[in-house]
């Protein structure tokens, strides 16, 4: 039985981003990670959009952490020479009921202090995406893309560059608070064995909630409600018709079928919201049903009619932890330190989904900050 500094359980970004930034203010830091590589489970499975902040609520953590976590994260990806584009980005509305909704967003993002905002009129919106129809549109020029793959493994080196390690095919079966404040994890895998922490991060993903439910003295009472949405793609096997993302105004659990981009400039849709009727993450169904694209070609012909018949495939899907169900405003991070639950050096990382991968080195910053540990 061995007894280290920091445990950080999941190596996807969050898990990554949380455990280099501990190594970089000198703690002995440990990932956990299920899976025999990193990155395997949300992080592989999503739009590899860096979002602005328009849509939070202000103050929130989402709006905070994902302001602040974007521009970290442009300069994290430029001094590492990561691949990204800062692309930009239309939120187009494609019928009068919807103008008073873009507005509030505009509205919203300025009062979230996110920079290159512009309201345009369908003029202006075809100037710069010539197949684009809509009735006004809101420019957001700090959105792009990123190598979501390579900013992980950027983030691996540095955990290692500062003396961190990531120990893969290591499943966290169980957890347990110690009378002495110390957390003993039981990990499976090839050769199981018992590790005890001083300092533990839960950022387990979509198996965050069940861990922490498996956690041996603490009041579960604390946990959030948990359900699942999965989230379909399909790609486009015609020409590229856009060289910015095409966003159309947001749905209740996420932001609508929308234009992504991958760094060649191949087009692809999504994701959609199907909301599941379990929260099992074992039992999710990754296959996307090719039925569902019929509503993919209504949701997009309202922003593009050119999209044409035929064109487009299903491609990949992910799934989303969500903390409120279908018709419910989605929830805020949450991000459950000492101050909350009184477990000093314990935090657990719930319903972090969009904007994950954009906040996630300001999330890191957070939750060591939490862990009460001071940048050397």
């Amino acid at each position: 039985m061995t007894e280290v500094d920091m445990i950080v359980v999941g190596a996807g970004a969050i898990g990554l981003a949380c455990a280099a930034e501990l190594a970089r203010r000198g703690h002995e830091t440990y990932v956990l990670e299920s899976a025999r590589a990193i990155g395997t489970g949300t992080s592989l499975r999503n739009s590899e959009v860096i979002h602005a902040g328009i849509y939070y609520p202000t103050g929130s953590l989402r709006h905070r952490l994902c302001v602040s976590g974007r521009r970290k994260l442009y300069a994290y990806l430029a001094q590492h020479h990561i691949p990204h584009k800062r692309t930009g980005k239309l939120i187009v509305s494609t019928d009068p009921s919807q103008q008073a909704k873009l507005e509030s967003l505009f509205t919203q993002g300025r009062q979230n202090d996110v920079e290159g905002l512009r309201m345009l009129s369908a003029y202006e919106a075809r100037e710069l995406e010539p197949d684009l129809r809509c009735d006004t549109a809101l420019l957001s020029e700090e959105t792009g893309l990123i190598d979501s793959h390579t900013f992980m493994a950027t983030l691996r080196n540095d955990l290692e560059d500062h003396g961190g390690n990531v120990l893969l095919d290591a499943p966290v079966l169980e957890m347990r608070i110690l009378p002495n404040g110390r957390f003993e994890l039981s990990v499976g895998g090839r050769e199981p064995y018992t590790i005890i922490a001083r300092h533990l991060v839960n950022s387990a993903g979509l198996y965050a909630h069940r861990l922490a439910t498996r956690m041996e003295g603490y009041n579960t009472s604390l946990l959030p409600i948990f359900a699942l949405a999965k989230g379909n793609y399909f790609s486009c096997q015609a020409r590229p018709a856009f060289s910015r993302l095409i966003y159309p105004v947001p749905v209740a659990g996420g932001l609508g079928v929308h234009v992504t981009l991958d760094m060649t400039g191949r087009m692809r849709f999504g994701p959609d919201v199907e909301w599941l009727d379990h929260n099992d993450p074992d039992q999710v169904n990754y296959r996307v049903d090719a039925a569902r694209s019929a509503s993919f070609y209504e949701a997009v012909r309202a922003y593009w009619p050119g999209l044409p018949d035929g064109a487009i495939v299903p491609d990949y899907s992910g799934c989303r932890p969500k903390l409120t169900g279908p018709d419910e405003p989605s929830a805020d991070f949450r991000i459950d330190g000492p101050a909350f639950h009184g477990h000093d050096g314990l935090v657990h990382l719930f319903g972090i989904e969009s904007p994950g991968l954009t906040s996630s080195l300001a999330i890191a910053d957070h939750v060591a900050d939490a862990l009460g540990t001071h940048s050397v």
